[in-house]
């Protein structure tokens, strides 16, 4: 029997399909003799399968047409019945029909009957599939307009919730879906948390932001639907039978009809959507489930997709607001830039001013005009010190309350304690009356509201002051307005003292003018004496100009003179009509030797035998400059590149290190070059001698005695040491820095008599630090004292919980400048609770060669409370025997380089040296410890030659703290 897998053939539903061919069956059946029944079965890929009869009962025909369509074959026309099978054109589909007649019918009636209800038949269903597939279409139609919907509300300004409302009422035009609610879940499903709830009936309303956790919600068959993550459908009640516990009642009211539907992420289920009928008559369908299943995909990508773009607009204005906070940082840094390029327009045109004016009076003016660019100089005044320096006078005053200024004798006005102070002063009203109330200052005329005054120097001697102030509190001077005053008065200075110079050159011109003429109007015989006093008016004009562009001791060209040409080089270069050229900077090695040693004149000697060698050494074009002091600068033409230059820097220092005689002692000078190349990236001469200075601290640094080209690796390194410079700041900010201990040992007993702290760097990126990567930047910036006061602080520390044994640190040069350090190392004993008799302090001979009775009394003071001196690394330096006589010498430590050589190739000399250093120890009552102990045999030699204790990696790594404790057994 033909049977459709969801209802018997006899049981009909009210589709409109089945009425209107049961219609057709009806008007079929009107048509045959009286008493006669019709029966249709189908099968067609739009219809379906289905069977219809008339008259209603005929259920025995209807089985028989159900048989006929299977087997596929006529039934023909003869007796009761008139059937036939045929195939759609249009679908492919077959049609069965049977009539029931009387045997009487004629066969003509029967043939005509077949016809037309076969043609009526096909017609009906044609139309019936028509319509299908228009239904079809608006459906497909609907479902594509909902997900161009969906779609759009992704991108949409909406929040959330009001998007899934739009969502609910978007599936409610497809499906019925009053009753609508959409979760979210954890990855193991554990939890869920409802996003959007809508129900006509149930009264239970979901916090908001609140997650539900499975053992809240027993007998869920949301939660069933995300843990097995399959589609759900049915009466609630029928449903909950399936769970695992079906004795746990459903969450809310019972529904009619339930469908849940997984919504499925990267493999995972992360949520689901949810529709529940209470009316019998509204069922869900299995195109329900699909559709729902289908439109909880596109929500689930509009929801992900309105996810992604909320991210992506935080990170748009996240980024924004770094972008803004960049763009402020950088116009401040414009704003610094512009302001630093105003001041060096100052300084030059103030350069420019010295040279040009006309008068001492036209350059103070104009001077206050360029100062009047920078700050507020309203109220502005120069004072100098006068020619037998007891008194002021004031060459230049504006001021809004008091007439022109006159000389007078050094007072305790604000000028002379600016004088005094040696330093810039900012003062406001407060603060000039507490000098006042303490006597330090008198004031003149009106009172000033805010006052800064800045010292003018030249050759290390104040010789004035420029100062502006103001009246009214509305106008007040800043840090940075002192800072930049400061700044410019340092190129003032020289300015103004040579201003002055040309002023009274100027004042002698015009006497020896006025001389001339007195005596061309009474002495006209003596015309000759009056050409020779212009002749030497003349040349004492070009000796001046000559003092001003040229050193005084060598007659070399001087900084400014250099600046000018290479200002005038490099112009030309850039043109392209001057060759390759570069610029060496040479630099005395151990000068101030000879100026500490044999005197400053001898020193002066020494600067002018070498300016002679080196201008033997240029051609007719070069310029061969002094800079100051013990520097001097080679501006070299020609072609070669870096090799040539090379070269000739070496035959530089060659020709340097020809012994010369100077007050009556042999020297033997030396030097370092560093060699700056003409590169199109130069700017101004200032940059190319910045290089060049650059390359010749290189040089020093390897060595001393050789030449260094500038070079982009120099760059980085710069770059690279200021960046530690500021790690090394930040580190002693945050005591990043703690002693290891290395074990010292008795090589007559084997035992640990004590330790020595090492300093180490715990750096936040590049971890353990040893000294010797960042302790010479340390000493030359000064900060090691305050890493060194951190590792004694330390120190004292452990040595107050260890109770056994000594501490011995190692203590720079520079500490013995301060007279204070001995008593600071003592009080930070006694604070630890540290006894000092066991602690110890190594010093090299540097300390001992630098200021001999100074050094001498610290000691003294740290022997005296019974702290022991050792002398490191001796062997190294001088090792003079009279340090261990004059100074409170206890322990000599014989350096690693002794002990690594004991047994090397041709070790003899040094077993001899060792051998000696030992003897005089012993002699001397000294003890001696051996340092870079690192094999087995290195400590029997030193055990056999009599040393007494020592260290180095066979006997102990250095260790933290707590190493040393287990050693020692401290508790």
């Amino acid at each position: 029997m033909l049977h459709n897998q969801t209802r018997p053939l006899h049981v009909y539903s009210l589709a409109s399909g089945d009425v209107c061919l049961a219609q057709v069956v009806a008007r079929l059946q009107g048509l045959l003799p009286q008493g006669g029944a019709v029966a249709l079965a189908w099968e067609d890929a739009l219809l379906a399968t289905g069977c219809v009869g008339h008259p209603v009962g005929s259920l025995t025909l209807q089985e028989d047409a159900g048989r006929l369509l299977q087997q596929g074959t006529q039934s023909g026309l003869a007796g009761g019945r008139a059937g036939e099978v045929w195939t759609d054109a249009d679908s492919g589909g077959r049609v069965a029909l049977i009539a029931e007649v009387e045997e009487s019918w004629p066969m003509p009636q029967r043939q005509a009957w077949l016809a037309a209800a076969r043609l009526l038949l096909d017609a009906v269903m044609l139309s019936m599939r028509q319509q299908l597939r228009i239904a079809g279409l608006e459906r497909s139609k609907r479902l594509q307009k909902a997900l161009f919907e969906i779609a759009d509300l992704a991108g949409a300004e909406l929040e959330l919730e009001e998007m899934l409302a739009h969502f609910h009422q978007i599936l409610g035009s497809l499906m019925y879906a009053e009753n609508c609610y959409i979760v979210e879940c954890d990855e193991q499903q554990s939890s869920l948390r409802f996003l959007y709830f809508a129900d006509t009936r149930d009264d239970f309303v979901p916090e908001r932001e609140r997650s539900y956790r499975h053992e809240e919600m027993p007998g869920s068959l949301t939660f069933a639907v995300l843990r097995q993550g399959r589609v759900m459908s049915g009466p609630s009640r029928e449903l909950l039978k399936t769970l695992d516990s079906p004795q746990a009642r459903t969450q809310g009211l019972e529904s009619a009809d339930w469908l849940g539907v997984p919504m499925w992420r990267n493999g995972s289920v992360c949520g689901a959507i949810v529709v529940q009928s209470y009316e019998i008559d509204a069922r869900y369908s299995d195109e329900d489930r699909a559709l729902l299943n289908f439109v909880a995909k596109h929500i689930l990508t509009a929801m992900d997709r309105r996810a992604a773009h909320v991210q992506l607009e935080r990170h748009v204005q996240r980024r924004t607001v770094e972008l803004e906070r960049s763009n402020r940082s950088l116009q401040a840094e414009v704003v610094e830039r512009r302001r630093a390029e105003m001041v060096q327009a100052a300084l030059f045109r103030i350069s420019e001013l010295a040279v040009s004016c006309p008068s001492q009076g036209d350059f103070h003016a104009q001077l206050h005009a360029v100062l009047g660019t920078l700050l507020d100089a309203h109220n502005f005044y120069i004072a100098m010190v006068n020619e037998p320096g007891d008194g002021l006078e004031f060459v230049y005053s504006v001021d809004e309350k008091k007439p022109r200024l006159s000389s007078r004798p050094f007072s305790s006005g604000l000028t002379e304690y600016t004088i005094r102070q040696r330093r810039p002063m900012l003062l406001m009203r407060e603060d000039i009356d507490s000098l006042i109330a303490a006597g330090e200052v008198r004031e003149f005329g009106f009172k000033s509201h805010c006052w800064l005054g800045v010292p003018l120097m030249n050759d290390g001697e104040v010789i004035g002051v420029i100062a502006v102030q103001s009246y009214t509190p509305g106008s007040r001077f800043t840090v940075e307005d002192q800072r930049l005053l400061a700044f410019v008065a340092r190129n003032i200075g020289a300015s103004l003292e040579r201003q002055r110079d040309r002023e009274r050159l100027l004042e002698a011109h015009a006497g020896l003018e006025r001389r001339v003429s007195e005596r061309t109007h009474e002495l006209g015989e003596v015309n000759q004496k009056l050409l020779a006093q212009i002749s030497e008016r003349m040349d004492a004009e070009q000796r001046l100009t000559h003092l001003a562009l040229h050193d005084v001791l060598t007659g070399l060209p001087n900084r400014l003179q250099l600046q000018e040409t290479l200002e005038q080089t490099i112009e030309h270069a850039r043109q392209g009509i001057g060759t390759e050229f570069a610029l060496l900077f040479l630099d005395l090695d151990r000068f101030k030797w000879v100026n500490d040693s044999i005197g400053h004149a001898a020193g002066d000697q020494m600067l002018v035998q070498v300016a002679q060698r080196l201008v033997r050494m240029v051609r007719a074009g070069d310029m061969v400059a002094r800079l100051g002091g013990d520097e001097f600068a080679l501006l070299v033409h020609g072609k070669g590149g870096v090799e040539a230059m090379l070269e000739l820097g070496r035959r530089m220092l060659r020709a340097l290190e020809m012994p010369m005689w100077v007050e009556g002692r042999e020297l033997f000078p030396s030097g370092s070059v560093g060699i700056a190349l003409w590169h199109p990236r130069y700017g101004s001469g200032a940059d190319l001698l910045r290089d060049a200075d650059a390359a010749m601290y290189r040089a020093k640094l390897k060595g001393q005695d050789r030449c260094v080209v500038f070079d982009a690796a120099m760059h980085a390194e710069a770059v690279y040491r200021l960046e530690l410079e500021a790690d090394l700041r930040r580190a002693i900010k945050n005591d990043d820095f703690v002693p290891y201990y290395q074990p010292i040992v008795s090589l007559a007993e084997g035992r640990v008599v004590g330790h020595e702290a090492l300093l180490r760097w715990k750096h936040e990126q590049r971890g353990v630090l040893a000294p010797g990567e960042f302790l010479a930047l340390g000493e030359e910036s000064g900060l090691i004292e305050q890493v060194d006061w951190l590792i004694y602080t330390q120190v004292a520390t452990d040595l107050a919980r260890a109770t056994q044994g000594y501490v011995s640190v190692n203590v720079s040069p520079r500490h013995f400048r301060s007279p204070g350090f001995a008593q600071r190392l003592l009080q930070l004993l006694a604070s630890a609770g540290a006894d000092p008799q066991r602690l110890r302090i190594e010093i090299t001979e540097m300390a001992l060669l630098e200021d001999a009775p100074r050094t001498l009394r610290t000691l003294r003071q740290l022997r005296e409370r019974g702290i022991v001196v050792q002398l490191d690394d001796f062997g190294t330096g001088y090792s003079a025997l009279s340090y261990l006589h004059r100074f409170p010498i206890s322990v000599l430590k014989i350096d690693r380089s002794f002990v690594g050589g004991l047994h090397a190739e041709g070790s003899r000399n040094t077993l001899a040296l060792v051998d000696g250093v030992l003897s005089l120890a012993r002699t001397l009552g000294i003890e001696t410890i051996g340092e870079g102990v690192e094999t087995e045999q290195q400590r029997q030699t030193l055990r056999q030659l009599g040393c007494n204790y020592a260290q180095g990696y066979l006997l102990g790594h250095p260790a933290p703290f707590e190493t040393m404790a287990q050693r020692l057994q401290v508790p």
